[in-house]
Order: structure tokens, then C-alpha cells, then sequence
């Protein structure tokens, strides 16, 4: 605020960036299972983004998630997530 001695403090894009990937780490954790949940959650930062990017692109690239997810939005962000949890698994 001006006039008040405060310094206005912005958010960098890099704060920005940090929301979004928290974001997306947050909503595939919700998508996994308990076990699973709990495995991921104790991995690196960086793991868990990486294996939330991949869930992000299986949801936008499988045509037949697109069909589940008109039906039922949770269950194809479950199944995006088994199947990302999957090939870390190979």
C-alpha cells in the first residue's frame, strides 16, 4: 500500500510457478491411492512434480480418459494416476 512505510511486496513468476506445480502435486496426490499417496509424499519435491507432470499429460493426451472424465472427473484422474504409478514402477 502506498503511504503506509511498507514495502509492496508482488509475487515473482517463479512464486507463480511454485503455486501452480503445488497445485498439481496436491491434485494428483488426492487422485492416488493411500499407499500410493503415502509413497509419493515421501519422495523429493522434484520427483513428485515430475510424476504430477506426467499425470497431468496422460490426462490430456488419453482419448479414452476424456470419455471417463465426462462420466466421472475423479475416477479418470484415478486412473491417469495408476497408470503414471505404473510405468515409475517398470
Amino acid at each position: 500500500m502506498l503511504g503506509t512505510g511498507l514495502p509492496c511486496v508482488r509475487p515473482s513468476p517463479s512464486d507463480k510457478e511454485y503455486e501452480m506445480s503445488s497445485d498439481v502435486v496436491e491434485r494428483f496426490l488426492a487422485a492416488l491411492d493411500p499407499a500410493h499417496r503415502e509413497a509419493v509424499g515421501q519422495k523429493p519435491g522434484e520427483e513428485q512434480e515430475r510424476l504430477a507432470a506426467a499425470w497431468e499429460a496422460e490426462l490430456e493426451q488419453d482419448t479414452d480418459l476424456d470419455i471417463l472424465d465426462e462420466l466421472s472427473p475423479p475416477a479418470a484422474e484415478h486412473e491417469a494416476a495408476r497408470r503414471v504409478m505404473e510405468r515409475s514402477a517398470e
